[in-house]
């Protein structure tokens, strides 16, 4: 950074730098607004946002609609806890369960706080309808998980970044290898109380299981009478071109986890959603959050339901994610090794001959592009479900040339 602008930047970084935790590596951009797609950082230079901040983006920044209900919310009720009932979690729960296709919805504010809640549930669930016996509980899980950064989550994580110096760690969780259905069959016991994946996995690079994995899931769990607990939290609301990834097999789990988008961008939401049969089992005072299912997060994440039901969101993604396929996979050979697509979503492996993932992402903001990588050779791609198939095409010559 030279000019007197770019000295505002390297300001702002350095006081971050300064008085943050460095528990987060950020690329050298210090965002100052955004609108749709586009984001301004504070020296005026515009980036194409293909990040989504994860997914929690999906319908972009500033959408009208949400920024609608947040501001209507705002002139009237925030926060009341849930002491007392406030006029807007009704309508939301009712809207989610409905866009679900389930009883019963639980309201927390982060995708880790849905996930310790299906935990919960999952345990409960076990001990108190199925009869297993006390505190023998165990869950099965993925290797190559990313569910969040609790210390019961980084327990069962088998990244060394995410799970190392952060234990003793709670026990009850078993590991299988993602994608393997064999696997998960052979690994249910009389104390397994439910099955916890991503139906595509995120962090891990954008892992789609083959063909029919989830079926075999949903099969698996109905014949042994265990929960099928999908975290839908990145691959969820629009983002794969369906509502949910299980859709793209027809499969409903007993559990939804959802956060990020259902937030709209604006504020933390998430939920636990499932049938009364299994949601039924917590009882007052043994599960509950301050913010959770507050006023001002309701009316949003009604808003957001309301704006899925319409599924004009889910046909742009699939009708997008075609067009970034075919783009995507003429870089294949090209300095990229190989490309997984699910609607808007991709993983996009650097040829190690060009560079890491982070110098790809590095060159990738020089041009005006906003990505992260991932695990050192990937790059992630999730833009909002608001963009242009022009801009998915500029995105991919930018792509293209940081890779020459």
């Amino acid at each position: 950074m030279s000019t007197a602008v770019d000295d505002l930047g390297a300001q702002l970084i350095a006081a971050e730098n300064a008085h943050v935790a460095h528990n987060y590596h950020p690329l050298p951009v210090v965002a100052a607004r955004a609108e749709g797609v586009w984001v301004t950082d504070v020296e005026g230079k515009r980036y194409l946002d293909l990040l989504s901040a994860y997914s929690a983006l999906n319908f972009g920044h500033g959408h009208p609609a949400i920024l609608a209900a947040a501001r209507e919310q705002l002139e009237r009720l925030t926060l009341t806890s849930r002491a007392f009932h406030n006029d807007k979690l009704g309508p939301f729960a009712t809207a989610l369960a409905q866009l679900c296709g389930k009883d019963l919805v639980l309201p927390m504010n982060t995708g880790a706080e849905a996930v310790e809640t299906g935990i919960k549930v999952a345990r409960a669930w076990g001990y108190r309808s199925k009869g297993i016996a006390p505190d023998a509980a165990t869950i099965i899980v993925a290797n190559g998980n990313f569910h969040g950064r609790t210390t019961t989550i980084v327990g069962f994580s088998d990244d060394p970044t995410a799970h190392d110096d952060f234990g003793p760690y709670a026990p009850g969780f078993v590991h299988v290898p993602y994608g393997d259905a064999d696997a998960i069959a052979a690994a249910i016991d009389e104390n397994t109380a439910a099955v916890l994946i991503e139906p595509i996995q995120g962090e891990a690079g954008v892992v789609i299981p083959p063909e029919g994995f989830l079926r075999r899931v949903r099969e698996i769990c109905s014949a042994n009478n265990v929960l099928f607990i999908a975290d839908e939290i990145q691959s969820g609301l629009g983002r794969v071109g369906e509502t949910f990834a299980c859709d793209r097999e027809g499969v409903v789990p007993d559990v939804y986890l959802l956060g990020k988008a259902l937030g709209g961008g604006i504020l933390p939401l998430s939920a636990v959603v499932a049938n009364a049969d299994v949601l039924g089992v917590i009882r007052p005072g043994e599960h509950g959050s301050t913010f959770g299912g507050n006023p001002l997060a309701s009316a949003v994440g009604l808003r957001v339901v309301e704006m899925l039901a319409s599924g004009e969101f889910q046909t742009r993604a699939k009708a997008l994610g075609e067009h970034l396929a075919h783009g995507l996979e003429s870089l294949v050979g090209h300095g990229v090794t190989a490309v997984r697509v699910a609607g808007l979503w991709a993983g996009v492996d650097i040829d190690p001959a060009v560079g890491t993932g982070r110098e790809i992402a590095e060159k990738l903001l020089s041009r005006g592009v906003l990505v992260k990588d991932t695990h050192g050779q990937t790059i992630r791609i999730a833009p909002p479900l608001t963009i242009r198939a022009t801009e998915i095409d500029w995105a991919i010559e930018q792509l293209r040339h940081a890779l020459s």
